[in-house]
Formats: structure tokens, C-alpha cells, sequence
């Protein structure tokens, strides 16, 4: 009898060009305009990118801790289940299956389709029917590259990821080395004119976390790694860490070139200060880097995502789990998932509001995010003798930032975004009635 397991083929590089791969997507290109507009000044603007950094580092480090103790498939909703219970966990589950993980995949789908379009010159506005097409054929691609197994989706995941970092590489260093007349200091620290320091570094820190976005997903496939307990919180922290650096210096270089004003105004910031450094063939160039960067953040939330509705159909969670749980004979990965989350994906890419839904679960993720750094805490004194092959470094003071900083990013936004984050509640809370329905079939049977 063929057993329905997952193969253990997933080594270090992949893990951490997952990692890396995730979270360098379509933020760093775009989010520049958000954060500028938000803070109104580069050394601001700065402080937001580099809080945002310390934050996402801090918040690796903590997580790493039960990615390494709980090395199984699901990832956080495995950390959850372990502390909280069942009904958190499938909670987290329903979110990411149903909005999180679509949403992402239909976003950024979009945006590879927008920047296709341009790249050949023509109009984004006059061709949305040529850009829906190429995302929905982008995503249906890479999901049907996930279905030849988790070697052939981390080959392509190192593939970007290395494909990807030339383009920034070469903004950096020409931007770095451009002559301009851009006034840019970094002292003092200050906001731009008519705005509160604190709620303009807010609401920037609040831009950046989209952009440092991703960290997570790769205890998803934990069950799928050779050796998880050494290297799935190695890839965490060297990830983040690369992450981070590649984000301060692509914003310097940019500042170097472009006013902070003029960032905020462009939709295109990347592209633009291209177009400076290298004239026309430089915008085309980062078009494609963009391309490049935005294929492998797609197959990153791919190749995670079909795990998220495995791992619940494995325990009954779903209905018809049975189909949700099953594997493919020779790549033994869960391919009816990954076509639920890309049926969902493409009828989003078809309606749209797509900003809207990744605005909502970026909210809702980090109420799930906050609760995953406190687990640390209360597994530490509940299990004290569960093995930890890595422990987070200067406990409990690094899981405390990491609170701290999701709790201000929870509570910022229902206070800035109470309808959007009633929203994102709202729709959550509607995995409550599938959750008990279900228990009360297995119940039953």
C-alpha cells in the first residue's frame, strides 16, 4: 500500500531562498511611495524602513524557536494548535486558505500582468483584459510547476531569488555612485512638514510591514525538510537579516537619486529613479527585475500555500477533506489544494480589490503573528522540557519587542482602519460555524 506522506527533499538554500524569495516581492519596488508620503522626509522614511527591519529580525528570531520545536507542516497553525487549541488553529487555517494566500497570489499575479504590459509599451488602463490573462496564466503555471514536487518549486524559488537580486544590485550600487544635485540628509530625524512624528512614523511602519511581509510561510513546509531543526531557523534569520540590508541600501540609493517628496509622488518609484541612473534602457531593466521579483514571490505563497488546506483535511478540519488531503502518486504533493487556492485566486484577479484584501490580512496575519510570539512564552513555562535545538537569544526580551511591535500594528490599525479591520474580523469569524459543524461530524461519526 503506497503511503500518503510528504517526501523530505527540501535542504537549506531552498528554505532560505524561500524565505527571501517571499519577502522580496513587489513591496520593495513599490512601497517606497507609501512610506515617503506617509513620513514626508528621508531620514523618517529611513527610520520606518529600519524599525521595520529590527521588528521583522526580532519577530524571526522568536518564531524560529517553535519552527525548530515543532517542525511539522502547517507551520504556525501548528504552533497555535500546540498552545492554544483547535479553534485558533483553524482559525489561522481558514483566513490564509480562503484570503491570505489567493489574495497574495491574485495581487502579485496582477502586478506581473501590469508589468508586462508595460514593458512592451502598451497602456495598463486600455489592456485590463491582457493583464487579468497573463496573471491568471502566471499563477496557473506556477501551480502546475508546484505539482511536479517541492524540489522542482525551491529550484525555481532559488532561481528568482538569485535572478532577482541583480537588478536591485545594480540600483544600489550605480544609485550609490550618482553625481545629483538631491538634497538628503539623515540628521535629524524628523517628520515632514504638517505632520505628528509619531503618527507619521506610524503609519510608514505600518507601510513597510507589507514589504518585510512573507517570513513565516517557510515553517509550512517544515515536514517537507531534510533536516528542519538545524536549518529551518538558520534560513529564518539569515533571510531577514539579508532582507533588511537589501532594503536600507535600495532606499539610500533611491533617496540618492530621488527627492523623498518625488518618491511620494510616483507610483513607480524604482523605475523611475532608473530611468535617471540609466536613461530608458534602465527602466526596461527594471521591469524585468520587477518581473523576476514578483514570479518568485508568487511561487513562494504557491508552493506554501497548498500546504496550509492539507494540513487541516489531514485532521478533518475541512469539508470534503478526503479531497483536500490528497496527494498526487509521484510528487506526492497536495495538488487539489493548490487548485482550490488558485480557483479562488482567479476570481479574485477577476473582480478585483485586491489591494483591499491584502490590506485586511495583513491586519488579520498579525493578530495571528502577536499570538505566535507569546506562544514562545507560554510553551516555555507550560513544556519545559520540550526540545528546542534553537532557543531565541536574550529571552524574554526579544518575544516582548516582538509583542509589543505586533500589538501597535494590531491596535494602529483598528484605530486608522476600523472598518477595513472590522472586516477582516468579520470575515474570519465566519470559519466559526465550519469549524463546530465539522466537530460535530466527527462526532457523529
Amino acid at each position: 500500500m503506497q503511503q500518503d506522506t510528504l517526501k523530505k527533499e527540501i535542504g537549506f538554500l531552498a528554505a532560505l531562498t524561500t524565505v527571501i524569495g517571499t519577502v522580496i516581492g513587489a513591496g520593495v519596488f513599490f512601497k517606497p511611495t507609501a512610506v515617503y508620503g506617509f513620513t514626508g522626509s528621508a531620514s523618517l522614511g529611513l527610520l520606518a524602513w529600519l524599525i521595520g527591519g529590527v521588528l521583522t529580525i526580532c519577530a524571526g528570531l522568536t518564531a524560529a524557536e517553535l519552527s525548530a520545536a515543532i517542525p511539522e507542516t502547517g507551520g504556525m497553525m501548528a504552533y497555535l494548535k500546540r498552545t492554544y487549541g483547535n479553534l485558533t488553529a483553524f482559525l489561522l487555517g481558514w483566513a490564509q486558505t480562503v484570503i491570505y494566500f489567493p489574495a497574495n497570489i491574485a495581487a502579485l499575479s496582477i502586478i506581473f500582468g501590469t508589468q508586462t504590459v508595460s514593458l512592451f509599451g502598451l497602456s495598463a488602463n486600455e489592456n485590463h483584459t491582457v493583464i487579468v490573462w497573463v496573471a491568471i496564466g502566471t499563477a496557473l503555471f506556477l501551480t502546475l510547476m508546484n505539482f511536479l514536487g517541492a524540489k522542482a518549486a525551491g529550484t525555481i524559488q532559488t532561481a528568482a531569488t538569485v535572478c532577482k537580486l541583480v537588478p536591485l544590485v545594480l540600483i544600489i550600487i550605480f544609485g550609490l555612485l550618482h553625481k545629483g544635485e538631491v538634497p538628503f540628509q539623515l540628521f535629524p530625524v524628523e517628520a515632514g512638514a504638517d505632520k505628528g512624528f509619531l503618527s507619521a512614523l506610524g503609519s510608514g511602519l505600518l507601510a513597510t510591514m507589507f514589504a518585510y511581509d512573507g517570513w513565516i510561510l517557510v515553517g509550512n513546509i517544515a515536514g517537507e525538510m531534510k533536516n528542519p531543526k538545524k536549518d529551518l531557523p538558520k534560513a529564518i534569520i539569515l533571510g531577514l537579516s539579508a532582507v533588511m540590508a537589501i532594503y536600507l541600501l535600495i532606499n539610500v540609493a533611491l533617496l540618492t537619486v530621488m527627492s523623498a517628496s518625488s518618491l511620494a509622488g510616483t507610483d513607480t518609484p524604482a523605475y523611475e529613479a532608473a530611468q535617471i541612473i540609466f536613461g530608458t534602457f534602465g527602466g526596461k531593466l527594471v521591469s524585468i527585475g520587477i518581473l523576476i521579483s514578483v514570479f518568485g514571490s508568487i511561487n513562494g505563497y504557491v508552493m506554501t500555500g497548498m500546504r496550509i488546506p492539507y494540513a487541516m483535511a489531514k485532521e478533518n478540519k475541512l469539508p470534503f477533506s478526503s479531497w483536500f488531503g490528497k496527494l498526487s502518486a509521484k510528487s506526492k504533493v497536495p495538488y487539489h489544494s493548490g487548485l482550490f487556492i488558485l480557483f479562488i485566486a482567479m476570481i479574485m484577479m477577476m473582480i478585483g480589490g485586491f489591494n483591499t484584501l491584502t490590506d485586511m490580512l495583513v491586519f488579520v496575519i498579525w493578530i495571528f503573528y502577536t499570538m505566535t510570539f507569546a506562544a514562545v512564552l507560554i510553551l516555555r513555562k507550560r513544556e519545559p522540557n520540550l526540545q528546542r535545538p534553537y532557543r531565541v537569544p536574550l529571552y524574554p526580551v526579544l518575544p516582548l519587542i516582538s509583542i509589543l511591535g505586533g500589538l501597535f500594528i494590531v491596535v494602529n490599525t483598528l484605530l486608522t482602519q476600523t472598518i477595513l479591520a472590522l472586516w477582516g474580523i468579520g470575515i474570519t469569524a465566519l470559519g466559526l460555524p465550519v469549524y463546530f459543524f465539522m466537530r460535530k461530524q466527527h462526532k457523529n461519526s
